[in-house]
């Protein structure tokens, strides 16, 4: 009994160490730069086209 709670401890260890060193994968795409919203000159354009239409 005490060998086999000592494989499922170390199996525990093992799989909190791998996960806590292995590589994080995110969402982010290096060669997309994101821009807010009033620096985004295709946003600006569409507000400004919406505000003259509702004149």
């Amino acid at each position: 009994m005490i060998y086999l709670l000592a494989v499922i401890g170390a199996l525990t260890v093992a799989v909190l160490v791998w996960r806590a060193f292995a590589p994080q994968h995110s969402e982010y795409t290096p060669g997309r730069k994101v821009i807010a919203p009033d620096d985004d000159p295709e946003f600006l354009r569409k507000l400004d086209e919406r505000r003259k239409r509702d004149e």
